[in-house]
Parts: C-alpha cells; structure tokens; sequence
C-alpha cells in the first residue's frame, strides 16, 4: 500500500510527485517492503517509478526542483493577455475612426514617455472621437449594415451563449449517425432558468469557418435542431434560436439529403410546439436557412444585423443578371432591422454598443441576456395553448394589406385622411373614404357586371380574347370560379343586410 501511494499518488503535483517517485526509488524500506511483494507486482510498481523518473525529458530532476519552477514559470509566461489588442479587419467606412483612435493612443504615448500632463486634451479628444463614432453608427446605409452583419469579429453563437449563461452543456448528433457543426444545440442556464439553445455556428478564420461550413447546416444539422427542440418540449425547456448564416447550404450532397423536405418539416413542426420560443438574429438571417430555426414566438434582431429572403448577391444576380448590382439589390430588399421592425417581420430590436457588437462585443452580451429574459418573462405566464395560439397568430398576421385609391402617390397623408374620414356608401353598401371612392368601387362593380352579362348572352365575339396560357392548367378555371361565386355571394349578403357596419368587412365585400 504504501509502494503503491508513494509511485501512483493521483492527486500530487507534478514536482512533489517526481520527487516522491525518486526516493520510492532509492528507500532501502520500500526495496526490503518491495521484496516481500509478489514477483509480478514488485516488476510493474518498479516499471512505473522508473519510467516516471525519466520521462518525459524536459521535466525537471528531484535535485532541481527551482530550477523546475523557473522552467514552468517560463512556459507560463508566454501566456496572457493582450496588451494592444487590434482589429483583425477594418471596414472601409470605420477607417477614420480607426485612424482617430490610433493618433489618441500615440499622443498618450508620447505624453508618458516625456512626462507631460495633457489629460485633458486626451479626454476632448476621445470624446470627439466618440462623437464621431455616433455620428457614423447612426446613419449607416444598409449596404454598410450588411458589412457590419458580416464582419468577422462580430460574437459567434458560442460566444454569446458562453457570455450569458452561468452553465453550458453543448449536445450533438441528430440520431442518424452525423453531427453537423454547422449547428450548434445545448442546454444552458440563464438566472437559475434552463433553456434549450439552438443557432448557427461560424468560424473566426479559414479553417474554423471550413469546419463549420461558414454557417450554412446541411439537411443532418437541421435535423439535429428539430430532435432538440422536441426534446425541450418534451422536458418543458424554453427555446432560444441564434440566427447567423447566409443560408441553408444548396450543394448536391444536401439536395440529395432531402435540404428542402428537412426545412419544410421544421417549418411545420415548429408550429406545434407547446414551449416558448424566442429566435434573434445575432449576423445575417439568409432564406429558409434563418426561418428553419426562426418560426418563433418573438423574433428579436441585433441593432446592425440583417434578414433577407435571399442574398443581395443572389438577388441581383436574378433580377439584374449582374452580381455587381448587390448595393443596389441590398437597399431593395429592405433587410435592416428598422425596416423589418416597420414592415412587422421583426418584433424587437436588440440594441449594441457603440460602434457595434464586433467593437466592444463584452458591452453587447448584457444587452442580449436583458432582451432574452425580458421576451422570456412575458411567456412563462401563458398556458401551453396560449403559447402555440401567439405563435401562429404572429405568421398570421405577416403580410396583410389595404388597397384603397390614392392621389398623386401621397399614401401616408391619404391613409392619414382615411383612418379619420367618417366615409360614404355605395349603392351596393360597400364603405368608401369619399366620393371619388365610391364612385371607383361602383364603376368597377359595373364593369364586372357588364362582362358577366356579356358571358350571359354567349353572343360571337368581335375581338375573341387570347386566353392566357397558364389558365389551360388544371384547377385554375376551377379556382376562378369559386372566388366569382364568392364575390356574388357576398354582394348578395351585403345587399340583403344594407349598409355594412365596418370598414373591413366593407374592403372584403369591395375586394
């Protein structure tokens, strides 16, 4: 026993360790208690101890035991922090700022050096500089946006789920004999409440972002998101998405894994789950790619990060048969977050610090953490058919619209005028804002008339119309059909019942 504790101590340090073995060695007690041992036993203790002494060579000697702690305290040396931390990559716009910064640094440098007290001059100078980095940040353009997005100091999900949570466990494997790391799932705490985390994952360089396939999942990673999202309902775990890729990758390999079939089926799926689930876009949210992991209760969006239903680069590319109209596919699209805050896609805005989450990304995580347990707050209240009601209603209400006649192209002041007009009737009852509206409503009424009255009389035709070819498709005659009956039958109903009492249902019957 004692042979054994003093040669495989577990719990010894290093030095205290090789010395321990060194007089095992040479003890005349241990070699006469060694002797008294079993022939195999006494050979492999003795093996160890030995082997122990002399290897690995570079660790030092029983009689050298400062000159050992100096050889660690030199290898210890080489690590720390940094002391001039710069920038990897520099955007064309932030070039100026980077500039400032660099002459502030020199001029507190020289300052030292030759012991000259301009404390006050620095602070006006970095406050101009701060200034100025507001000024910038504050009327950036949206192709500037998309760099920023871009940028590849930016946080990762890793980065921001590690700098939130008090606890991380990260989960792999979709069950289907791969893990794709595109894709990135764990289970983590937040102020003692667990969540299920699930985002996209990209790399800091090269290799990294090989590895990671620069954020674009394969079918198996989307695969990998769905089986931990049931898991977390299952266990009553809060979702949290971290959006950040260009899309989902459209190689042959993923097309021949069933990309498509793997997105379609989050899609659905997502719908029925019966935890919250809270998605943010943390870089850019590209295509089905992003909405795969996206259909969620509350969508939150990083103050300088994108959403877009395909890249500008492929955008332009299809509409302008040219990758070199991007700038301007990017500012059709409508991708930044104000936008998509106005046009309802997006439902919050996470703010960053100034100069952006890549500039100072330890100021940008107590941001994220706030927006997240705040959104969280608001669900754990609900029931699970609330939840589930609240998430469809959300997709729901994406893309509706009024139509309605406006003036010289004037549609704020008209929809102004309108929300506030007390309006006319038509003939029929439908509800117009004015008389310029009405007397559109009925001439279009009367058109429709006029040619079903004409489709009545099936009289020769003076100039036969050109069907069109797509109406010759099966189900289309049918389709226009029922939506003719059911105008007719609302213009009945409206009829019969008088004026209507509401604006919408006036629109409908209108429409």
């Amino acid at each position: 026993a004692s042979h054994s504790n003093l040669c495989t101590h577990p719990a010894a340090d290093m030095q205290n360790q090789v010395k321990r073995i060194g007089e095992g060695c040479s003890s005349r007690s241990l070699r006469g208690r060694a002797q008294r041992l079993p022939a195999p036993a006494l050979t492999s203790r003795r093996q160890v101890g030995c082997r122990a002494l002399k290897s690995p060579p570079d660790v030092p000697g029983v009689s050298h035991i400062e000159t050992g702690r100096e050889w660690m305290a030199t290898i210890l040396s080489r690590f720390g922090p940094i002391r001039d931390a710069k920038p990897v990559t520099t955007l064309d716009f932030e070039k100026p700022l980077v500039e400032l910064d660099k002459r502030i640094a020199e001029v507190r440098k020289v300052a030292e050096d030759n012991g000259v007290d301009v404390t006050s001059q620095i602070a006006e100078l970095e406050q101009r500089a701060k200034q100025l980095r507001r000024e910038t940040y504050s009327r950036l353009t949206p192709v500037q946006r998309l760099q920023v997005a871009r940028h590849p100091n930016r946080p990762t999900c890793l980065d921001i789920i590690l700098n939130i949570t008090d606890k991380f466990v990260e989960l792999h494997g979709d069950r289907a004999g791969v893990d794709d790391p595109a894709i990135v799932c764990g289970i983590g705490n937040m102020d003692g409440v667990p969540f299920m985390f699930i985002g996209h994952q990209k790399g800091r360089n090269t290799k990294e972002n090989i590895r990671r396939n620069f954020g674009m999942p394969q079918p198996n990673g989307y695969r990998k998101a769905m089986r931990f999202m049931r898991h977390a309902d299952k266990f009553g775990l809060p979702i949290i998405t971290l959006v950040d890729t260009p899309g989902a990758y459209a190689g042959k390999a993923a097309e021949e894994l069933g990309q498509g079939e793997a997105i379609a089926y989050n899609l659905r799926e997502m719908f029925g789950l019966r935890v919250p689930i809270i998605s943010l876009v943390i870089g850019e949210g590209g295509s089905g790619g992003a909405l795969a992991i996206g259909c969620a209760n509350r969508n939150l969006i990083m103050e300088n990060s994108v959403y877009y239903v395909a890249s500008p680069e492929a955008c332009a590319a299809i509409l302008w048969k040219s990758r070199g109209a991007a700038n301007l596919a990017t500012e059709a699209l409508r991708i930044t977050a104000p936008e998509l805050i106005k046009f309802g896609v997006m439902d919050e805005i996470v703010p960053e610090p100034l100069g952006g989450a890549h500039a100072d990304p330890v100021s940008a995580f107590p941001h994220v953490k706030a927006a997240l347990m705040a959104t969280y707050r608001e669900y754990s209240v609900m029931s699970e058919e609330q939840i589930k009601l609240d998430r469809y209603s959300k997709f729901r209400r994406l893309g509706q619209f009024r139509e309605y006649v406006v003036r010289g192209g004037d549609w704020k002041n008209a929809q102004t005028e309108r929300d506030a007009a007390v309006g006319v009737h038509t003939a029929a009852g439908t509800w117009a804002a004015n008389e310029t509206e009405a007397r559109a409503i009925e001439a279009s009424a009367d058109a429709d008339e006029a040619w079903e009255a004409l489709l009545a009389t099936r009289t020769e035709w003076v100039n036969r119309p050109t069907q069109p070819p797509g109406l010759s498709r099966t189900g289309l005659i049918e389709v226009a059909a029922a939506t003719v009956e059911l105008r007719r039958r609302r213009q009945a109903a409206a009829n019969s019942n008088g004026a209507l009492s509401t604006p919408v249902a006036a629109a409908a019957v209108a429409v």
